[in-house]
């Protein structure tokens, strides 16, 4: 790396840390509950909103992984989650405000008048952001720097460079909480975006805006049975897992949260929709593709940082870098304070007493969430796809944490018991379909488990439990149990 990109590199990294510090010093409420460390105090704008939602979810882990696929029919899942989002700004915001809830999983108890059901889901969620987003985090960033700069890409120089995201990234979370988190994401979103698009443009360039001779199967949006995203699992599985992720998760929907007003945290909402339908999928497939011209098949995820060195000027390629350190940072930060507020405010307080200092807590679970998490890098430097190992393990959580939610949102007296049961049918099925029967499609695979999982909850609570379920969506409060 030259001292060009290093004084960029620094000079920008310095300059987010900066203007994030300026704009949240004296602005934390002082009281340091769950609302102002998790929430913001309510105080976020729209535009914050709609860049940390954008920021949280773009990161390595889509721009190195969706391009390392070097083909356009992976731009479904940004497509798709245009979708997701607008279910969670019309469907699910109201309920959340309505609810006055600080985390997604507050509903459930509210809905169900049981705690031990929120315990449960908040549990699952961990389970994945500690074992599945953010090692992949790391390990997405650390591949890119490496593949950038042309350094070799042993697990070695992978962990060293895991280490060091890692650690920035969890002082974000612990020391600035929410809103930290949502400044930084927006300004390192404008500055990622930017540059992005011009890694586009740049790619292009470098093809003479030409793409012929790259085969046709990487140029379509119709993906056969034996590819990544058959056509046919887009009318099934994939529209649950966008209503999941975008709706339920509590990395995502804790920024729309945490707005003053439901008309502000929904504006917010569809300017990130707007954002991921007219820029995202360009920067996401766009170089994978060229790069696929330019030198064939690029193994392990290698091709975005590729092209990014290939195509963009030495002072430049130091500003991506900086860009892309945020983006890397804002992600996992994000999910270590979603995943501190999910600890401290449905099990914690729950099980063990009221958090009489909630920035500690919420330093103590961030810094073991990071420990762990570098412990796992190395299995998913050995996976041949992040993207698409990332998207099957987490269906062992997702449709079996939605059906909690689609129960207990559209029928009324569902015993909690009877809506655990079934998200724990929902995981074992889950798994033995996509580990050892595999008869179809995993996305396909998260549908059916869903419906099982629904299916089996309705059951039990007849069966098991003896209640008639009422069909009825409900937006009332409900008194919770203690």
């Amino acid at each position: 790396m030259s001292t060009i990109q290093v004084a960029v590199f620094l000079a920008i990294t310095g300059f987010i840390a900066f203007a994030t510090y300026m704009h949240c010093r004296g602005k934390r409420g002082g009281t340091g509950d769950e609302k102002d460390y998790f929430l913001a105090n309510g105080g976020l704008a729209w535009y914050f909103v709609a860049g940390s939602i954008t920021l949280t979810n773009l990161s390595t882990d889509q721009l190195v992984s969706m391009n390392g696929n070097q083909m356009l029919l992976v731009a479904w899942w940004e497509f798709a989650a245009v979708v997701g989002l607008f279910i969670l700004a019309f469907v699910f915001l109201p309920v959340y405000y309505k609810n006055n809830c600080t985390t997604t999983t507050e509903l459930l108890q509210k809905k169900y008048g049981d705690k031990h059901i929120r315990a449960l889901i908040s549990l699952l969620f961990l389970a994945g952001n500690l074992f599945i987003f953010l090692p992949a985090i790391l390990y997405g960033g650390s591949k890119f720097f490496l593949s950038m700069l042309g350094m070799d890409e042993g697990i070695e120089n992978i962990l060293l460079f895991s280490v060091i995201l890692a650690t920035i990234g969890a002082a974000y979370a612990i020391f600035g909480g929410l809103r930290a988190v949502a400044v930084s994401d927006t300004y390192s979103g404008v500055l990622i975006l930017s540059l992005a698009l011009v890694v586009v443009l740049l790619a292009l360039k470098a093809v003479n805006f030409d793409l012929s001779g790259i085969p046709a199967e990487r140029l379509t949006l119709i993906g056969d049975s034996d590819s990544d995203i058959p056509w046919h699992t887009l009318l099934t599985g994939m529209i649950f897992i966008q209503t999941f992720y975008w709706s339920t998760n509590q990395t995502i929907t804790q920024r729309a949260m945490a707005s003053p007003s439901i008309g502000e945290a929904q504006k917010g909402v569809l300017a990130a929709a707007g954002i991921r339908l007219m820029i995202v999928p360009l920067i996401v497939v766009v170089p994978g593709i060229v790069s696929y011209k330019l030198f064939g098949d690029v193994p392990q995820d290698g091709a975005y940082g590729r092209i990014v060195r290939e195509v963009l000027p030495l002072w430049l390629s130091g500003a991506f870098a900086a860009a892309l350190f945020a983006a890397v940072l804002t992600t996992f930060n994000s999910i270590l304070n979603a995943s501190a507020a999910l600890y401290v405010c449905d099990m914690h307080e729950a099980y063990v007493g009221k958090a009489k200092k909630v920035g500690r807590l919420g330093a103590v679970v961030s810094i073991v969430m990071s420990v762990f998490a570098l412990a796992l890098v190395p299995f998913f430097a050995s996976q041949e796809s992040l993207i698409n190992t990332v998207q099957q393990l987490y269906g062992l959580l997702s449709m079996p944490i939605l059906s909690a939610f689609i129960v207990g949102l559209a029928f009324r007296n569902v015993d909690a018991r009877a809506a655990m049961i079934g998200v724990v049918a929902g995981v074992v099925f889950y798994g033995f379909w996509s580990m050892v029967w595999e008869p179809a499609h995993y996305i396909h695979g998260m549908a059916v488990t869903l419906i099982l999982s629904v299916v089996t909850s309705l059951v039990m609570n007849r069966l098991v439990f003896g209640k008639n379920v009422e069909f009825a969506i409900r937006d009332e409060p409900e008194p919770s149990a203690a």
